[in-house]
């Protein structure tokens, strides 16, 4: 039935699409160092043992943390190829898993705090992430091993959108 009224624009319409940002590639190295730096010594160390009180046959399952690693060396690539984030004029949007795929949005005023962190192994490689927390906890949202100009200029940018949008409440 035709009315000669225009129909209401979609959200498709009215917004444009995002542009994403990806995470640096320092954080999948230092992940996959991790995952060899914990699992490689073990399997030495249970065909060690195994080896010495049990027999060499038993010393076999020491190839079990080896293949974890196999198996984890491509994992950690398809996770941290998930990642994604991107800023919009209202919110930011975060975007990650593999398997299950989880998207957050944090509308700017919604902002309490904003905090960067880089543990002893981040700074290491030269990563920081990004907290940011809201008044309900269950939306609190982080973005791991961004670079720490990144990470302060995404902090800056967020602090400043938020005190804005949150000076209108």
């Amino acid at each position: 039935m035709e009315t000669g009224m225009a129909e209401p624009a979609g959200p498709a319409q009215t917004r444009a699409e995002p542009v994403w940002n990806g995470l640096p590639r320092g954080l999948l190295k230092m992940r996959r160092l991790l995952l060899v730096v914990w699992f490689v010594p073990m399997a030495v160390a249970l065909g060690v043992l195994l080896g010495l009180f049990a027999g060499p046959v038993w010393a076999l399952f020491a190839l079990l943390p080896l293949a974890f690693v196999a198996w984890g060396w491509p994992m950690l690539g398809r996770n941290w190829r998930s990642w994604r984030y991107a800023e919009r004029a209202d919110d930011l949007l975060i975007s990650r898993g593999v398997l299950w795929r989880e998207e957050t949005i944090v509308p700017y005023g919604r902002m309490q705090l904003v905090e960067v962190t880089s543990g002893p192994v981040e700074r290491y490689f030269g990563l920081a992430g990004v907290q940011l927390h809201t008044a309900a906890a269950a939306t609190d949202a982080r973005i791991p091993g961004l670079l720490p100009e990144e990470a302060e200029r995404l902090r800056d940018r967020l602090t400043a959108l938020g005190e804005a949008r949150s000076a209108g409440l």
